[in-house]
């Protein structure tokens, strides 16, 4: 479970947003929130103002925020929640994943945007930068809002569709995703969608006809729902089938990924295989996955869709013991790296 969850503020209402959901969180799985806030300094005063009064400016945003972040740890939100606070400065990303390391945080939850402006970080784009390199999975929560800070008026139990492509990397965020709608949906049960979305393949007019490229992509769809189908029977076999998760699964062919896989989020519409009822309420990635003919590179459409879905976002990074586990070592995270 997410026994230590950090949140990245800023000092505006939107990036407060973010405090709901990690506090379901944590009241779930009885964890404690940190609550960070990193303080910086318009770059004119860095270069034209003595370094003595530059040093004042940053003691007195770190004051502030200090405050700011202890006001917030005592609010009605975060009631009954163990809360740790911690006002710095530096750069906003770089800071952010060094606290998260130093106190083994096991989740971010944080808005996609926030306050802007000459004395504030860009909250947009350091959320981009911690779903791509931080070591622990990014619960990114988009300002049209989502229903994850609260029950359901209709009882509907929370859902997460997470995105597969037949790799062991893409499958990292299958555990994360789980524990995530399990919190987020108690006292009662989350569920989970599984989609995998397979290129239609390459038509090759000189050696293939039409009747054998449908009988290409007849096969790259049954191969890819016995594989679904396979992930479905070890998911509720295994440790997490305690979590009691509904569980459907889907496939669909489509060259655009990312909009397939939003398309399938947003909508809930069944393109083959065991069902999906309503939309979702999160996606789940993993930051890299399987690449080369025929297969998608997961990095660049997981950016895609964090960029352009309006529904919150899990993002999960592969340990880098499972990046030298799959490939050849060293030139296997070479290669992630790059993406």
């Amino acid at each position: 479970m997410f026994k230590h969850i950090l949140v990245p503020l800023d000092g505006s209402a939107r990036a407060e947003s973010a405090l709901p959901v990690a506090a379901r969180i944590a009241r779930a799985s009885g964890g404690a929130v940190m609550l960070v806030q990193v303080a910086s300094i318009p770059v004119m005063y860095e270069t034209s103002i003595a370094a003595s009064y530059t040093a004042n400016l940053i003691d007195v945003e770190i004051n502030d925020s200090e405050e700011y972040l202890k006001a917030l740890a005592h609010s009605d939100t975060l009631a009954g929640i163990k809360v740790e606070t911690s006002a710095l400065f530096g750069a906003a990303a770089q800071t952010i994943l060094s606290v998260a390391t130093s106190y083994n945080i096991d989740l971010i939850v944080m808005t996609s945007q926030g306050k802007t402006g000459m004395k504030r970080w860009v909250l947009g784009s350091v959320a981009q930068k911690l779903a791509r390199h931080s070591p622990m999975p990014v619960l990114v929560l988009h300002e049209s809002g989502s229903m994850l800070r609260g029950p359901r008026p209709d009882g509907r139990s929370v859902r997460a569709l997470v995105t597969l492509d037949g790799s062991a990397l893409a499958k990292a965020a299958l555990e994360p995703a789980a524990l995530a709608v399990a919190a987020l949906a108690a006292p009662g049960h989350g569920a989970l969608h599984l989609l995998r979305v397979v290129k239609t393949p390459q038509l090759d007019e000189k050696k293939l006809d039409a009747d054998g490229l449908a009988i290409l992509k007849a096969e790259a769809l049954q191969k890819a729902r016995a594989y679904m189908q396979s992930i479905v029977t070890h998911l509720l076999e295994g440790s997490l089938g305690a979590l009691e998760l509904a569980i459907t699964w889907s496939v669909a062919l489509d060259d655009d990924i990312a909009g397939a896989i939003m398309h399938v989020a947003e909508n809930g519409e069944d393109t083959g295989g065991a069902g999906v009822t309503g939309r979702c309420d999160l996606i789940a990635m993993a930051t890299h996955g399987r690449t080369g003919f025929q297969h998608w590179v997961l990095g660049s459409v997981t950016e895609r869709v964090l960029g352009a879905t309006r529904l919150p976002m899990l993002v999960v990074r592969p340990a880098e013991a499972e990046f030298h586990r799959v490939g050849n070592g060293k030139a296997a995270f070479a290669e992630v790296e790059m993406v």
